[in-house]
């Protein structure tokens, strides 16, 4: 790509480089104008003056988003860490000094949002800023963060994508729980000594078919696969909590969730270990809109939090 005549190198905007970074890491402009602000077309024209001012093509446009050339690759990675510092400091010379009117849009997994997460948040919506929640996968939340859809996600799997920062929340536990009665059928002998045989004819209560919960428990702590199928299946822990509860079986639960219920003898935790499976929960956020302060304020509130749960 030719450079046009005249036109200065040294003109090269930190918007222009905000706006090539948002198309590379989204991959389209339309995911790109969503996180900036901007319009499509603005988007487009800060490309093709980017481009120009270098002389080279940095996307190859195609009928559904955009790939980097090579030379968009090496652009991209050269900015990865100084363009981001750089905007944070931006954000922090014209940070507000209030939290009013601010909104602050959540993801994560109903359960955690709904019982941790959300109670929480009590400071920051006191200090009114606005909060809206999106449940749902991990995947599909962290790439409405990067989409600049979200501003904060609370994520069951290690975020990797390019522009993301993400720090360790919490730890969930997960034991295995049923009612007083189902309990008192098992064979306490046969638990001790073959704890798979004896928990073999327990009703499962599953959040999958493929029983992904229950599945990760029996071979984490019995070494072996789940036995049949749930008689119940229900994507939603807290209906699978409920099920549990009224005695129609056995389930997998995260213990943040039934730790009330083990203490009142509502339930009762099934071969108790030393060693429980544990899925390590992320608290994660774009890179340049980290410092914003009504993001700021919810995730130092919920890392303090979290540390109790």
């Amino acid at each position: 790509m030719e450079r046009q005549p005249g036109v200065d190198r040294r003109d090269v905007s930190l918007d222009l480089l905000r706006t090539f970074q948002a198309v590379y890491r989204t991959g389209t402009l339309t995911a790109a104008a969503r996180s900036l602000g901007l319009s499509q077309p603005s988007v487009s024209a800060q490309l093709r003056a980017l481009e120009s001012l270098s002389g080279q093509q940095l996307f190859v446009r195609r009928p559904h988003g955009v790939t980097a050339t090579a030379a968009g690759d090496d652009l991209a990675a050269r900015l990865e860490g100084p363009l981001d510092a750089l905007t944070g400091v931006a954000a922090d010379l014209r940070r507000a000094p209030t939290l009013q009117g601010r909104t602050l849009r959540l993801g994560g997994p109903g359960e955690l949002t709904a019982l941790r997460v959300l109670p929480t948040l009590a400071a920051t919506i006191a200090a009114q800023v606005v909060v809206r929640t999106r449940f749902g996968l991990a995947e599909d939340l962290l790439a409405d963060l990067v989409a600049g859809e979200l501003d904060l996600v609370i994520s069951t799997i290690r975020p990797r994508r390019a522009g993301l920062h993400a720090e360790v929340l919490c730890d969930e536990e997960f034991v295995l729980v049923c009612s007083p009665d189902l309990n008192d059928g098992i064979d306490g002998d046969l638990l001790q000594a073959e704890p798979a045989k004896a928990v073999h004819r327990l009703p499962l209560l599953a959040y999958a078919e493929n029983l992904p919960i229950i599945r990760r428990w029996w071979r984490h702590v019995l070494h072996v696969p789940p036995p049949g199928r749930a008689v119940l299946v229900a994507p939603d822990l807290r209906a699978l909590q409920a099920a549990a509860e009224s005695g129609l079986g056995a389930t997998v639960l995260p213990r943040y969730m039934c730790a009330d219920d083990l203490a009142s003898g509502r339930l009762v935790e099934v071969l108790p270990t030393d060693d429980p499976p544990i899925n390590t929960l992320y608290l994660a956020t774009r890179l340049h809109t980290r410092g914003e302060p009504h993001i700021a304020h919810a995730a130092s509130a919920l890392l303090r939090a979290a540390q109790e749960w």
